[in-house]
């Protein structure tokens, strides 16, 4: 009996024994057959053909953007572009019949009859006006380095946060924490009269292109044109759309301001008055608000001294009413001898009526003077969704291109040179593996049948510097590709890294990023790996690519627009706001292999 089961243990060992050694030896054939030199994998990169065809378009809607643009860029290469505009007024929060002082106007025509003697006739008078378009601030992140309270533009060190910039023996880290200005030397946070945060911050600007130092024409005038918030033709069930080839100057009413105007990067302070009572405290060094920089100027008094005078008038019921009686405003430059482009947020600008008022002091039982502001918005932002309520367009005027780039737009040849302008510029169509569209299935195939994990793919742009030049040019920070077809991102942002919440830190393993040498462009790197391995493992469609300026990648919004082949196709807003552009080597005759657009993919392989 014990040797029965002694024959069965052994036999199953035995078994197991050979279950092992063979499950080892396959396993060993399975890794080592066809391994080079050992390795069971391998990697490399194989390059393929990028055919790209420049697109040009006519016009861009350009109500309901983001950004405006206003004044005159000068491109060497693209030639100059005028941008103006024109918007509507709001009442505040798009409410009518306002009151103006402290009694609405019914109450006040009822003076004579009321018994109450604080039911006096105002009588408003309008002091001063002024419009008030803030320029677009840059987030600190992006521009103070050390976090020194001083922008890198104006940092001698901007990698030292205890760098003394006005000389005074105190860091600009510590001035930062005192509230002292790091940029007087007089003030250094040590006096006994000084009061923190009293002086003007100052702020790099890269909102504006072109000359700073020199003046700007502004002219602002009513419109006559009256802006439609729903388009007839959809049963008013759509918005009105408006192109940027649309031209307002024939609708110029009052001239409320016609005049230079200079660029000031510091904030300008409002302080208190100094209150005669309270000795042992001086008002008049307490700032009562700071005023962003931006376009500040006087508009005419007698035509708001009108708007004062309908109050319980049927022009001031509604805001549809309103928008009927002023139509809104015009801002443009002087086309011919500026060169300064301004992108501005008309969310942020306003209309500020100052005006006296006769009021009824009840305490001293006296009638007195008052002060008072009204406040007009150009556009409202709702804060919770983000909707923009009210009308502005923008309006472009181009130069025609130089022959060597009209020629090269919708001429369906493969470009040697690839033309990315924004506004209603160009854009480039990008097609894959093959020429024609909707091809390369072969080149795709074959890449399925090599069982290759695809590491990374890039699509490199090279810029044009023989076309750009060596002198100084405002080239795009950054361009964007998406799908033609689809108008949606080629990335999966759940894959993207970032630094900062803001644009340029954003989404930065997909890139696109303009890369510099010697302070000029170089090159556009896109890594497009998601878009390759849909190709490649999720079938999908190798569909046309689009390549765009992005003045934001993180909106992706799309609008109507007008190319020279097709009365309408889908532009992205991002593109549209910003007048720059940029020359980059395509891939047709003549371009040199180190600079010729191709697609680089690396990938892992399996040795079998």
């Amino acid at each position: 009996m014990k040797f029965s089961r002694i024959i069965k243990v052994s036999a199953l060992v035995g078994a197991l024994f050979l279950i092992t050694t063979s499950c080892e030896d396959e396993l060993t054939r399975t890794l080592g057959e066809g391994v080079v030199a050992g390795e069971p994998f391998t990697t490399g990169k194989e390059t393929y053909d990028v055919f790209a065809f420049n697109r040009g378009i006519q016009a861009v809607q350009t109500n309901q953007l983001p950004l405006y643009q206003l004044g005159t860029f000068n491109d060497p290469v693209f030639g100059k572009t005028n941008a103006s505009i024109v918007s509507q007024i709001a009442l505040p929060g798009g409410q009518g019949n306002p009151t103006f002082g402290d009694l609405s106007q019914a109450s006040e025509d009822k003076a004579n009859d009321d018994d109450s003697a604080s039911t006096i006739p105002e009588e408003e008078t309008v002091k001063k006006v002024y419009l008030h378009i803030p320029f677009l601030l840059p987030p600190t992140s992006l521009k103070d380095s050390d976090g020194d309270g001083v922008d890198d533009e104006f940092d001698n060190d901007p990698d030292d946060p205890n760098s003394d910039e006005d000389g005074d023996g105190v860091s600009d880290n510590d001035e930062r924490i005192l509230g002292s200005d790091p940029f007087d030397a007089d003030e250094d946070g040590t006096g006994d009269d000084f009061v923190a945060n009293t002086f003007p911050k100052r702020f790099d600007l890269d909102s504006i292109y072109g000359d700073r130092e020199l003046p700007f024409n502004l002219k602002v005038t009513t419109s006559t044109f009256f802006l439609r918030d729903l388009d007839p033709n959809s049963n008013f069930e759509e918005r009105q759309e408006y192109f940027s080839n649309k031209d307002f100057s024939a609708f110029e009413g009052v001239v409320l301001f016609n005049d230079e105007i200079t660029i000031n990067n510091q904030e300008e302070l409002v302080f208190n008055e100094d209150d005669p009572e309270t000795t042992d405290v001086d008002e008049s060094k307490q700032v009562k608000n700071r005023i962003a920089p931006g376009i500040r100027v006087p508009l005419d008094i007698d035509f708001f001294q009108e708007i004062l005078d309908k109050e319980g008038q049927s022009e001031l019921l509604s805001q549809a009413n309103f928008n009927d009686f002023f139509r809104g405003i015009r801002l443009s430059g002087n086309t011919d001898t500026e060169n300064l482009m301004f992108l501005l947020d008309l969310t942020q600008a306003t209309i500020t009526v100052t005006y006296d008022y006769q009021d009824y002091n009840t305490e001293d039982e006296e009638v007195e003077t008052v002060e008072r502001d009204f406040v007009f918005n150009l556009l409202v932002r709702n804060s919770s969704n983000g909707i923009i309520t009210g009308n502005a367009v923008n309006s472009f005027s181009n130069d025609a291109y130089l022959p060597e780039i009209s020629n090269a737009l919708d001429n369906g040849e493969n470009a040697s040179k690839i033309y990315v302008k924004g506004g209603a510029g160009t854009f480039t169509e990008i097609r894959l593996f093959d020429e024609f569209e909707n091809g390369g299935e072969d080149i795709i195939n074959e890449i399925k049948l090599n069982n290759w994990i695809i590491n990374e793919a890039n699509l490199v742009f090279y810029v044009d510097r023989t076309t750009l030049g060596d002198g100084a040019v405002d080239e795009p920070p950054r361009l964007n590709l998406y799908n033609a077809e689809t108008s949606r991102i080629i990335f999966n942002p759940n894959n993207e890294r970032g630094d900062v919440d803001e644009p340029l830190g954003r989404f930065l393993d997909f890139d696109g990023i303009l890369e510099k040498k010697d302070n000029k462009g170089l090159k556009y790197t896109f890594r497009i790996t998601d878009h390759i391995n849909n190709l490649i493992i999720r079938d999908s469609t190798n569909a046309k690519l689009a390549l765009t300026l992005t003045s934001n990648i993180l909106d992706s919004r799309v609008s109507e627009s007008m190319s020279n082949e097709s009365p309408n196709i889908n532009f992205p807003l991002m593109s549209a706001v910003s007048p720059l552009g940029t020359v980059l080597y395509g891939s047709g005759e003549g371009v040199s292999s180190d600079k010729k657009l191709k697609l680089e993919i690396y990938y892992t392989k399996a040795n079998r």
